[in-house]
């Protein structure tokens, strides 16, 4: 038996990657199962994790919600009680857990958490999970900017130290203004530094994009313009911190986004209502000038404006989730063609063990 571990930031397509390898390796005749450590729960209401929902569904998998997910965690998960639990009942709980989903497949996919430290007090990090599960790893980049990806090389680095085997990277949602420096830059130098990497994995709009209502679910600000419009679909993100000069080329290349500034940077937010802009969120608990409510009101462009500084809100966003629905056959047939487009299956069937006698896609 093979254990696959997906490991990444929240958001940035450790799922779908999952998804369209899972389903394309049950297509080589392999026998595919699915294991999420650690499911999070942003509200007070329980409910079934919606990737665990999606993968028990495609994979036709007999376990329930707690054994594919045993352990749930939100954001003060420490201090609503998992601190004092012992540490050895939750790591066998997990691996207990872990046994039930991986008895009789020939292919465990692993899940990893929200970001790959979340755990670390416990021994339950991506790290120590992934030594534990002997397995290997797919670490899952998303690249936003320079600081993001000296992100993912230091997560590189570490799963080196642990000696866990790289099967390859994956870029995952990798945006039209991004293509070109990740394809270019960043994986150049991961493959030189690092691991393979296996593929970028274009950012399907169809498949992830959330709405500005999730968007708002998650910040809680204040509404300032065009509360009917929150159902505009948000393709990027972009931090409105640049001079309007450096940020007018780049605006304009970002199509449905949401642009993050302060409050006070009304010639950022008023050059982002002129290009294609889904929604700006405006930090700092600063109230606009007038002319940019004007001018959003005009466009039907939703303003929110946060309390907290663009750093917080920016780590806010990595809790929303950008998921595929169970019933969405569309959106996860496009999974699987991006996979198999993209991906170096080679690689992928060599490291499983699977000869690759189908049509494996990219060669």
């Amino acid at each position: 038996m093979k254990t696959l571990y997906f490991s990444g930031k929240s958001g940035g397509g450790k799922t779908a990657a999952a998804l369209g390898i899972g389903m394309k390796l049950r297509d080589e005749g392999l026998k595919i199962s699915y294991f999420k450590p650690f499911s999070f729960r942003k509200g007070l209401v329980k409910k079934d994790d919606d990737d665990v929902v999606l993968m028990r569904q495609i994979l036709s998998l007999p376990f329930s919600s707690e054994t594919i997910s045993p352990l749930t965690v939100n954001s003060h998960y420490l201090t609503s009680g998992f601190l004092k639990e012992n540490e050895n009942n939750l790591i066998s709980r997990v691996e207990k857990a872990f046994k039930r989903c991986s008895e009789g497949y020939d292919v465990v996919l692993v899940d990893g958490s929200i970001e790959p430290f979340i755990g670390y007090n416990k021994g339950l990090d991506d790290f120590s999970l992934a030594e534990k599960f002997q397995a290997s790893v797919i670490p899952v980049v998303r690249a936003d900017d320079d600081f993001q990806f000296d992100q993912n090389l230091l997560y590189l680095e570490l799963w080196k130290q642990h000696k866990i085997p790289i099967i390859g990277a994956v870029f995952c949602n990798v945006t039209p203004t991004q293509w070109n420096t990740s394809n270019s830059i960043y994986k150049p130098f991961i493959e030189e530094k690092c691991c393979p990497v296996l593929g970028l994995l274009p950012r399907q709009v169809e498949v992830s994009s959330p709405t500005v209502a999730e968007f708002y679910d998650i910040l809680q600000g204040e509404i300032l313009a065009a509360p009917n419009r929150l159902d505009r679909i948000v393709e990027e993100v972009v931090i409105g911190t640049m001079n309007i000069e450096s940020a007018l080329s780049y605006l304009r290349r970002a199509p449905h986004k949401a642009v993050i500034t302060g409050g006070d940077r009304s010639d950022m937010a008023l050059t982002a209502l002129e290009t294609s802009t889904s929604v700006l969120i405006l930090t700092g608990g600063l109230y606009p000038d007038v002319r940019v409510l004007a001018k959003a009101e005009e466009k039907g462009v939703p303003v929110i404006m946060v309390h907290q500084d663009t750093y917080t809100t920016i780590e806010s966003l990595h809790s929303l989730y950008w998921s595929i629905h169970p019933e969405d056959e569309r959106a996860i047939n496009q999974v699987k063609e991006t996979c198999d487009k993209y991906l170096d299956w080679q690689l992928i069937l060599k490291a499983v063990g699977s000869n690759g006698t189908k049509n494996t896609g990219k060669k």
